[in-house]
């Protein structure tokens, strides 16, 4: 919600902000000292002036020259916005600006709370703009905007010096470790000390008590790859208690409308003592021929996803198998309603389902052995 400073009139009043108003008018007719009537007038201007627009920024990527090959998330809220307006975000890289996170999806949309949250290319200055309906972003410029006719507000800032978030390395590239609440699963606090590598380069996510709660654990790849395979062997899953799941999937903000480009597969039992325990998912996962379940071994298994234009195919086999060539467990191919390439980044989850009917008494750890991607 947006709390905007009272004006003068507003605290003089116990019935609302036109109170200051009828005051003047009384004032006047009685010809009371203009003194009183400027501060009225003044109080008036601040309310009009408390009515401009502005945005700030509540999370600032890196400066990095990286473009394509990095991004992170980037936040803010805005300040008086008007119902339609949307936020344009742009990043500096050498001399012009470009738009994000793509040229295809310019648009970041305001939330309820005033808040909005996009993912963006790195560059050592970040812009995000208030533009009215109708407005069309240029792909890239030399110079922003000013303020005026269909931009409401812009605001700039330079990059921080370092992540927002830590950053760890786990078979040969950089991940962002998860610092800030998340839905998934309900309403779970992450805690960045429950995900690190060990001497053997093996990457280790757990779940563990903070304060008398539960706290989970995410990493999410500073690139976005594309079409190509997906392949993770990971550590025997089978001793998760009902209410832990670990899940690997891809996600993007910028695209709503193709459901965050969301692919998963999950390891858990959701809350049941018995029942198969893993799942391929295709998002949005109500709809009944996006979910295809398996009963996944115990010991080391490899999980690995084909993205291809209009196709995605999962598979799980035995052993830490290279390009999934070890004894099958399960495999699945959806080719209705398959997203096509964005800003996604691949995310690994650990996470307490807080619909679960048995609640997480011994919290949880998995280990991921290696990632590959093949094109």
């Amino acid at each position: 919600m947006v709390h905007r400073r009272r004006t003068l009139a507003q605290a003089m009043s116990p019935v609302g902000p036109h109170y200051g108003i009828r005051v003047l008018e009384v004032l006047t007719r009685s010809k009371a000292p203009a003194v009183f009537a400027c501060v009225l007038l003044t109080s008036c201007h601040s309310q009009h002036a408390d009515d401009t627009p502005s945005i700030r920024f509540t999370r600032v990527p890196q400066a990095d020259r990286g473009g394509k090959e990095k991004n992170d998330i980037i936040e803010g809220v805005v300040t008086g916005g008007r119902a339609g307006q949307q936020i344009v975000l742009y990043a500096n890289s050498g001399n012009r600006w470009w738009v994000q996170p793509l040229v295809s999806h310019p648009f970041t949309a305001i939330q309820k709370n005033s808040g909005w949250t996009n993912a963006t290319h790195l560059g050592t200055r970040y812009a995000a703009l208030l533009v009215k309906p109708g407005y069309r972003p240029a792909p890239a410029i030399d110079a922003l905007p000013e303020s005026g006719g269909d931009v409401a507000a812009v605001a700039v800032v330079s990059g921080a010096a370092k992540p927002p978030s830590p950053i760890i390395t786990f078979s040969g590239y950089e991940w962002r470790v998860r610092t800030a609440p998340s839905g998934r699963g309900g309403q779970n606090p992450y805690d960045p000390s429950n995900a690190w590598t060990d001497r053997g380069g093996a990457l280790h996510l757990r779940i563990a008590k903070s304060g008398g709660n539960w706290t989970c654990a995410e990493v999410s790849l500073t690139r976005s790859l594309g079409y190509g395979t997906y392949e993770f062997v990971v550590r025997d899953t089978d001793h998760l208690e009902p209410a832990a799941i670990f899940s690997m999937f891809t996600w993007d903000y910028a695209s709503g409308e193709q459901n965050n480009r969301e692919m998963n597969i999950e390891m858990g039992r959701w809350g049941e003592r018995t029942g198969r325990t893993g799942q391929y998912v295709l998002q949005p996962y109500y709809v009944p021929n996006n979910v295809f379940k398996f009963t996944a071994p115990a010991g080391t298994v490899t999980h690995s996803v084909r993205w291809e234009d209009g196709r995605v195919s999962f598979r799980t086999v035995r052993g830490a198998a290279r390009k999934t060539l070890g004894s099958l467990v399960a495999q699945h191919v959806f080719t209705s309603g398959v997203p096509s390439p964005g800003i996604e980044s691949v995310r690994m989850a650990l996470y307490d389902y807080r619909d679960s009917r048995i609640p997480l008494l011994n919290g949880a750890e998995i280990v991921v052995e290696s990632f590959a991607y093949y094109p």
